[in-house]
């Protein structure tokens, strides 16, 4: 548990360091917290660990990243048999698991959108 006089470390994971934010910008009014597919890197680890720890068969997990109005799409594929876990009753897992990535995804600074692919 933290403590309010813990120092503060540069380069620690529950904080953003504005210069690394904005490093690959000329000025800080060009950093709009949106660089494309590129950037959702949290999110799409995310999805990739909670699909790995839920299947059957972890090696037939991907997932596939594109853009799409504005968007960024995270296409995930999991073996057959995976698919019921994946999905849960009535839907409550992908639910839980578009919640947490769309999370991440925050993290990044992008909107995010989870399919589950056949």
């Amino acid at each position: 548990m933290s403590d309010i006089n813990d120092d503060y470390v540069v380069g620690d994971i529950n904080t953003i360091d504005d210069d690394e934010a904005t490093e690959d910008f000329d000025t800080a009014e060009e950093f709009d917290g949106t660089e494309g597919a590129e950037s959702a890197v949290t999110a799409t680890a995310a999805l990739e660990f909670i699909a790995k720890s839920l299947a059957e068969d972890p090696s037939a997990v991907s997932v596939e990243v594109s853009e799409r109005q504005g968007k960024v799409v995270l296409s995930l594929s999991v073996g057959p048999n995976d698919m019921g876990r994946i999905i849960g009753r009535r839907g409550r897992t992908a639910q839980a698991i578009r919640a947490l990535v769309a999370a991440a995804g925050v993290r990044d600074g992008v909107t995010t959108s989870v399919d589950i692919v056949d």
